[in-house]
């Protein structure tokens, strides 16, 4: 009897850690930050079977569930939860369940502001801090002999920063460092760590001193402007980051501008062939400067006032107001000219690791289908429209089915932008 009597004791100990596990699990993977617009109601589905406690740091800022918060107040997880704040601020919140903390969410109270969706094609140009290492390769001497002086102390995605204590500023500046000295001390950033390493270089046969390396200053290539803050003449573009082509890091902005661009050439997308955006880049009439490069996108300062002037501005729709079915994209596909496209919104991941794909969107126009066959390089960054508000960017393509693809959450760019990416 006592044997029996233990095993139902187990079995009642599984069966309740059977659901206790993957509430726990859901909590976890709760988003470490929610984010609302001053003076508007958010509905914030957590989908979680559990009542938990919410404890604020300040009670005053919140409203939860159309009343102000109290911390002593349980909330149904299952349920839809509405949030509401008054006023700007962030909100630090401790959920518990069974009277255990599991997990701390951050409420950020964005202010209610309005973002220009643009749709331009630009032209972007990037040039990096320093020189980037792409590759090493083996350098002739005077004495026929081949060497890799580089080898071991440089990899690929290394930035040369100082050369002798020389900045380095361009691939023009390295070469003239390595010509003139035979010994030299290279300062590096690798994995974002500064350090040092010493490396002698080989008289070529041609009488000049070298290394081996492949180096990278700049790069430059059309994309699509997203928004443009107004109120603060800042623009955010592309919905993912420059990455250099060759070493797949995400590129170091020292200096950078978006241009005006005029599109002249599409060349259509296939099955397991991204298809491009072949445009004109007018170096000589600049739209803004580049200050940061993100994992989610470029974001910068407008410069040229006269090209706000032209556009109107649109509500923020935040990611829990974004719903399957109709919208539409703003995008160039000819000359300068911007149009609406309607695509469909198929699914939805509010919580994806990765942000840059959010959501699962179709071109569903059957006038971008016919020049382009769905989404090409070089529409990266076009911005999602669905009721009136921005909610979102383009930012990949299925590269066997060319007429779907990712989007990211325009309160994801807007993070990074304020420099909380997440």
């Amino acid at each position: 009897m006592k044997k029996l009597n233990k095993i139902y004791i187990l079995i009642l100990i599984l069966i309740n850690l059977l659901f206790i596990i993957p509430t726990i699990v859901n909590f976890i993977f709760l988003p470490n930050n929610i984010n609302l617009i001053v003076g508007n109601t958010h509905k914030i589905n957590f989908n979680i079977p559990a009542v938990a406690t919410i404890v604020s740091n300040d009670e005053s800022i919140l409203n939860v569930n159309n009343k102000p918060l109290n911390n002593t107040e349980n909330i149904n997880l299952n349920e839809t939860v509405y949030l509401k704040s008054e006023q700007e601020g962030s909100v630090d919140m401790k959920l518990s369940l069974m009277g255990i903390p599991i997990k701390n969410v951050t409420v950020s109270v964005l202010p209610n502001e309005k973002l220009i969706p643009c749709g331009d094609s630009v032209g972007v140009r990037i040039d990096t801090q320093g020189v980037m290492v792409l590759g090493l390769g083996e350098v002739k001497g005077e004495n026929g002999k081949r060497y890799e002086p580089a080898k071991n102390i440089l990899k690929p995605g290394d930035m040369i920063l100082k050369v002798n204590g020389t900045n380095i500023d361009s691939k023009e500046t390295l070469i003239h460092c390595i010509e003139d000295n035979s010994n030299l001390n290279i300062e590096i950033k690798r994995d974002n760590i500064i350090q040092n390493v010493n490396l002698t270089s080989i008289k070529g046969e041609d009488g000049k001193n070298k290394i081996g390396v492949w180096v990278r200053d700049s790069t430059q290539g059309i994309g699509t402007l997203t928004y443009i803050n107004p109120k603060i003449k800042s623009f955010g573009s592309l919905g993912h980051g420059i990455v250099d082509i060759d070493t797949k890091e995400i590129m170091e902005v020292k200096d950078g501008k978006i241009m005006k661009s005029e599109i002249v050439d599409v060349k259509k997308g296939e099955k397991g062939s991204p298809g491009e955006l072949i445009g004109n880049i007018k170096k000589d009439e600049p739209i803004g400067i580049i200050t940061n490069n993100t994992n989610v996108g470029i974001y910068g300062k407008i410069t040229n006032e006269k090209f706000i002037n032209s556009k109107n501005a649109l509500d923020i729709g935040l990611k829990d107001s974004v719903e399957l079915g109709k919208a539409y994209i703003l995008c160039n596909l000819n000359g300068s000219d911007v149009e609406k496209y309607e695509i469909e919104i198929e699914s939805i991941n509010k919580y994806n690791i990765d942000n840059t794909k959010s959501m699962v969107i179709k071109i569903t126009d059957k006038r971008i289908l016919e020049k382009t066959n769905g989404i090409i390089q070089g529409m990266s960054g076009s911005p999602i429209i669905q009721n009136n508000k921005i909610i979102g960017a383009v930012t990949h393509v299925f590269v066997n089915e060319p007429s779907k693809g990712y989007g990211i959450f325009i309160e994801n760019m807007l993070e990074a932008e304020k420099g909380k990416e997440l």
